[in-house]
Protein backbone atom coordinates (compact mmCIF):
# COMPACT_ATOMS: atom_id res chain seq x y z
CA UNK A 1 0.00 0.00 0.00
CA UNK A 2 1.16 3.43 -0.56
CA UNK A 3 2.60 5.40 2.85
CA UNK A 4 0.93 8.33 1.20
CA UNK A 5 -2.49 6.71 1.31
CA UNK A 6 -1.88 5.58 4.18
CA UNK A 7 -1.23 9.15 5.60
CA UNK A 8 -4.00 10.52 3.69
CA UNK A 9 -6.33 8.18 5.26
CA UNK A 10 -5.28 8.84 9.26
CA UNK A 11 -5.57 12.55 8.18
CA UNK A 12 -9.24 11.64 6.98
CA UNK A 13 -10.16 9.45 10.17
CA UNK A 14 -8.94 12.16 12.80
CA UNK A 15 -11.24 15.33 10.33
CA UNK A 16 -13.79 12.96 11.12
CA UNK A 17 -13.32 12.45 14.50
CA UNK A 18 -12.84 16.03 15.43
CA UNK A 19 -15.20 17.40 13.11
CA UNK A 20 -14.09 19.54 10.35
CA UNK A 21 -10.96 20.16 8.96
CA UNK A 22 -9.00 19.00 11.93
CA UNK A 23 -5.63 19.46 9.90
CA UNK A 24 -5.95 22.86 8.17
CA UNK A 25 -4.72 25.04 11.54
CA UNK A 26 -1.90 22.12 11.48
CA UNK A 27 -0.55 22.48 7.77
CA UNK A 28 2.05 25.49 8.22
CA UNK A 29 3.73 22.76 10.76
CA UNK A 30 4.01 19.92 8.22
CA UNK A 31 4.66 22.59 4.88
CA UNK A 32 5.79 25.66 5.87
CA UNK A 33 4.41 28.85 3.53
CA UNK A 34 6.12 30.01 0.73
CA UNK A 35 7.89 32.44 0.18
CA UNK A 36 9.30 32.78 3.80
CA UNK A 37 8.90 35.93 5.03
CA UNK A 38 10.49 38.25 7.92
CA UNK A 39 8.13 41.10 9.01
CA UNK A 40 9.37 44.00 11.15
CA UNK A 41 7.60 46.99 12.19
CA UNK A 42 9.26 50.66 13.10
CA UNK A 43 7.06 53.75 13.91
CA UNK A 44 5.99 54.72 10.69
CA UNK A 45 7.47 51.80 8.89
CA UNK A 46 6.46 48.42 8.22
CA UNK A 47 9.41 46.34 6.83
CA UNK A 48 9.27 42.69 4.95
CA UNK A 49 11.80 40.71 3.94
CA UNK A 50 10.47 37.74 1.32
CA UNK A 51 12.89 34.49 0.14
CA UNK A 52 12.81 34.52 -3.86
CA UNK A 53 15.40 32.18 -4.82
CA UNK A 54 15.55 31.74 -8.77
CA UNK A 55 13.56 34.81 -9.08
CA UNK A 56 15.08 37.17 -11.89
CA UNK A 57 12.07 39.08 -13.68
CA UNK A 58 9.22 41.47 -12.29
CA UNK A 59 6.76 39.37 -14.01
CA UNK A 60 7.15 36.46 -12.22
CA UNK A 61 6.16 37.82 -8.78
CA UNK A 62 2.97 39.76 -8.19
CA UNK A 63 2.28 41.83 -4.92
CA UNK A 64 -0.62 43.11 -4.43
CA UNK A 65 -1.55 45.69 -1.71
CA UNK A 66 -5.21 46.16 0.65
CA UNK A 67 -5.69 48.24 3.46
CA UNK A 68 -3.32 45.84 5.78
CA UNK A 69 -3.28 42.99 3.87
CA UNK A 70 -0.38 42.40 1.31
CA UNK A 71 -0.37 39.42 -0.97
CA UNK A 72 2.20 37.93 -3.21
CA UNK A 73 1.74 35.41 -5.89
CA UNK A 74 4.21 33.95 -7.98
CA UNK A 75 6.31 30.57 -8.90
CA UNK A 76 9.91 29.57 -7.06
CA UNK A 77 11.73 27.64 -9.66
CA UNK A 78 12.94 24.37 -8.90
CA UNK A 79 16.81 23.34 -8.50
CA UNK A 80 17.37 20.49 -10.76
CA UNK A 81 20.76 18.60 -10.78
CA UNK A 82 21.57 15.27 -11.81
CA UNK A 83 21.08 11.87 -10.15
CA UNK A 84 18.88 11.06 -7.71
CA UNK A 85 17.80 13.44 -5.19
CA UNK A 86 18.16 12.77 -1.49
CA UNK A 87 17.07 15.53 0.53
CA UNK A 88 14.48 18.72 -0.86
CA UNK A 89 14.02 21.43 1.59
CA UNK A 90 14.16 24.38 -0.96
CA UNK A 91 10.62 24.81 -1.35
CA UNK A 92 9.37 25.09 -4.77
CA UNK A 93 6.02 26.05 -7.10
CA UNK A 94 3.18 27.97 -7.43
CA UNK A 95 2.76 30.29 -4.38
CA UNK A 96 -0.13 32.81 -3.32
CA UNK A 97 0.55 34.22 0.42
CA UNK A 98 -1.48 36.75 2.26
CA UNK A 99 0.32 38.63 5.16
CA UNK A 100 -1.56 40.39 7.72
CA UNK A 101 0.01 44.12 8.15
CA UNK A 102 -0.13 45.22 11.85
CA UNK A 103 -1.75 48.25 10.58
CA UNK A 104 -3.35 50.23 7.91
CA UNK A 105 -0.71 51.60 5.40
CA UNK A 106 -0.84 54.10 2.15
CA UNK A 107 -0.75 52.46 -1.33
CA UNK A 108 1.31 55.43 -2.86
CA UNK A 109 3.85 55.11 -1.01
CA UNK A 110 5.84 51.89 -1.65
CA UNK A 111 8.80 50.35 -2.60
CA UNK A 112 9.99 46.82 -3.07
CA UNK A 113 13.44 46.30 -4.64
CA UNK A 114 14.87 42.55 -5.44
CA UNK A 115 18.12 41.65 -4.33
CA UNK A 116 20.01 38.08 -4.71
CA UNK A 117 16.57 36.73 -4.42
CA UNK A 118 15.68 39.17 -1.04
CA UNK A 119 12.85 41.12 -1.80
CA UNK A 120 12.67 44.26 0.59
CA UNK A 121 9.52 45.82 1.00
CA UNK A 122 8.96 48.93 2.78
CA UNK A 123 5.47 50.05 3.76
CA UNK A 124 4.62 53.14 5.30
CA UNK A 125 1.62 53.40 8.02
CA UNK A 126 -1.68 55.30 7.12
CA UNK A 127 -4.53 56.42 8.80
CA UNK A 128 -6.71 56.20 6.02
CA UNK A 129 -8.95 53.76 5.69
CA UNK A 130 -9.61 53.33 2.10
CA UNK A 131 -10.60 50.01 0.35
CA UNK A 132 -8.69 49.14 -2.97
CA UNK A 133 -6.21 47.04 -4.04
CA UNK A 134 -3.11 47.81 -5.91
CA UNK A 135 -0.80 46.15 -7.77
CA UNK A 136 2.91 46.91 -6.79
CA UNK A 137 5.96 47.10 -9.12
CA UNK A 138 8.88 46.51 -7.73
CA UNK A 139 13.44 47.06 -9.40
CA UNK A 140 15.65 44.65 -9.90
CA UNK A 141 19.15 45.09 -8.62
CA UNK A 142 22.34 43.10 -9.93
Amino acid sequence: MDPFQQMHDWKNNLDNFFGGNFWNDFEHILKPPIPAINVYELDNEIIIYVNLPGVKDSKQVKIYLDENVLELKGELFPVHQGGKQLQQEILQGDFSRKIELPSVVRKDKVTAILRHGLMKIQLYKSNSTRKRMKQVDYDIEE
